[in-house]
């Protein structure tokens, strides 16, 4: 007898179903394809590859038909030809009677798309923003429903969240919110650049939200969270997530200052101020 064995991981042909924008710097991509079908996640905060199109292409170049092989070939194509792959979050995901993947949703971080912007807007903004029905891209993403990608982990005993997040990581943070039993304490912090990028969050734990807003002089995440106080005698999980630079600071004072087991506190670094993904891709970071 012999056992097939699914790889965790395949690529997905897909297309833009449909956009909507949810704030000055915020839209909402939902894509669809015959392919997903096959596309599996359990996660609140499943970390996905988008792949998209240089200008001028219908379809993105990413020789995945070499198996094991494509990274390599992929990195090998023409800066003019290869693929842009950009990391993201995976928001939400519909399913048919059958319980088949049929949409998912991608939240897009829109910057320097605005006239006049003092930061060009890098390609996956540029992208984004003009993104309409039929357009085509490829995702690497879980075949597998429970899969590395997948961060969120809180123990079993956990009896208080805690959660801070950018912009970057509003899709997995509104995600968990949602996930969260019915009067889980959860202490929020979510952080986005215009007032307008707020949005309605659905969760039904014992949540206190906070939305620090960057571009009406609101506190640094670091201090927010210093200045907060959590209900004593509990076993918190953090989930921190955005900017690399303010997840190691909060990491730091959650685990010395707060006194909370650093294995009760994951972290991801999203991003890097001033420095691009290929940049940090590079780096290896």
């Amino acid at each position: 007898m012999t056992t097939a064995v699914a790889a965790p991981f395949r690529f997905f042909s897909l297309q833009v179903v449909r956009t909507e924008r949810l704030g000055p710097s915020l839209v909402r991509v939902s894509f669809g394809g015959d392919d997903l079908r096959f596309f599996l996640s359990d996660g609140r905060d499943q970390s996905l590859s988008l792949f998209l199109p240089q200008p001028g292409q219908d379809v993105p170049a990413v020789p995945y038909e070499l198996g094991d092989g494509w990274w390599q070939a992929w990195r090998e194509l023409p800066d003019d030809v290869r693929a842009v792959m950009r990391s993201y979050t995976l928001r939400g995901l519909r399913t048919d009677v059958r319980g088949e993947t049929v949409e998912i949703d991608i939240d897009f971080v829109l910057h320097g798309v605005e006239p006049g912007a003092a930061v060009p807007a890098g390609p996956a903004s540029r992208w984004a923003s003009r993104a309409s029905a039929g357009d085509r891209v490829v995702l690497l993403g879980p075949a597998i429903a429970d899969n590395r990608a997948i961060r969120f982990r809180p123990p079993a005993d956990t009896d208080l969240m805690v959660i801070w997040g950018d912009e970057t990581a509003l899709p997995a943070a509104s995600a968990i919110l949602e996930s969260l039993p019915a009067g889980m304490p959860a202490r929020v912090w979510l952080e986005v650049h215009h007032a307008g990028d707020i949005q309605d969050l659905s969760t039904e734990a014992d949540a206190e939200i906070t939305w620090l807003v960057r571009g009406e002089g609101a506190p640094t995440a670091l201090d927010a969270v210093r200045a907060a106080p959590l209900p004593p005698g509990r076993l918190p999980y953090a989930w921190i997530a955005g900017e690399s630079g303010r997840v190691k600071e909060l990491r730091r004072h959650l685990v010395r200052e707060r006194g909370i087991d650093k294995r009760r506190v994951t972290f991801v670094g999203y991003w890097r101020e001033g420095l691009t993904e290929e940049q940090l891709r590079e780096r290896g970071e």
